[in-house]
């Protein structure tokens, strides 16, 4: 599920604040009585009505090495297992990653594996 948006917790904020009852404010917003009385509590405390980032790890392949591995589908295309790019990776991005990372990862660049080969899925066939 994702968080409630800051435009709606001002809002019910707002109304509580107007002297609506925390329960009508629950009922008339859809929200739980506890997310209510959550942001009230943020609110009299000065903090911020925003979000926090949802928690969950850092991808493991970022910029540079996702970059890396790019140049190197560019540059071998066939001759290189997805071991081989696992290993590249470790190598020169010092990122230590599975093969199925890397699987996914090339997936996400937009390749795909055709005839033992890894093109752009929208390259065309000659």
């Amino acid at each position: 599920m994702n968080a409630y948006s800051e435009d709606l917790r001002r809002k019910i904020v707002q109304a509580l604040r107007r002297g609506m009852a925390k329960s009508q404010a629950a009922r008339t917003f859809s929200v739980s009585l506890s997310s209510v009385k959550r942001y009230a509590k943020m609110a009299d405390e000065g903090r911020s009505l925003a979000p926090k980032k949802r928690p969950g790890s850092k991808p493991r392949i970022g910029g540079p090495a996702e970059r890396l591995l790019e140049a190197d589908l560019e540059e071998r295309p066939s001759s290189a297992t997805l071991a081989d790019r696992r290993e590249y990776l470790r190598r020169v991005a010092n990122v230590q990653v599975s093969e199925s990372t890397v699987s996914r990862m090339l997936k996400r660049l937009g390749f795909s594996r055709k005839k033992g080969r890894w093109e752009r899925a929208n390259a065309t066939s000659s």
